[in-house]
């Protein structure tokens, strides 16, 4: 009687080759997802100072217009910089403030924090001259390029 051998599976080594090599991948793989999770979050928080900052200018524009001289005031209130939430007054829609590791918020009337992976960077708004300036943070640089 002959016997005909049927190879239908994977071999022991086989399979422990496979898992080898993914977790090689994985251990590859997962730091450069966390530092392009932070790049992303540098990406939007510059785009945001690009817009809180354009967004004063344009206040400030139509403030001449209409004959006043001033920058938009601090504060919460209509005509005022964080009307309806951080910087409603300048953006059309306003940034809801973050309680994360990751986004803006603000502690008080005209410092405002972006948090890059739980880092902090400070933010002054001054209404006197219209300056957004990043005062403080290691990531001001990367910020306001």
């Amino acid at each position: 009687m002959s016997y005909i051998k049927n190879k239908n599976a994977f071999t022991m080594i086989e399979l422990v080759f496979v898992i080898v090599i993914l977790g090689i991948l994985a251990a590859v793989a997962v730091p450069k997802f966390s530092a392009t999770r932070d790049d992303a979050t540098i990406a939007k928080g510059r785009a945001d100072v690009a817009s809180i900052r354009s967004g004063i200018i344009t206040e400030r524009q139509a403030r001449l217009i209409k004959g006043e001289h001033d920058y938009i005031p601090l504060g919460t209130g209509a005509g005022q910089i964080d009307y309806g939430g951080l910087f409603g007054g300048v953006l059309m829609y306003p940034i809801s403030a973050s309680t994360g590791n990751d986004g803006w918020s603000s502690s008080t009337s005209g410092t405002y924090t972006f948090k890059v992976a739980g880092n902090a960077n400070t933010f002054k708004y001054t209404p006197a001259d219209g300056k957004f300036l990043c005062t403080s943070g290691s990531e001001c640089d990367k910020l306001t390029k």
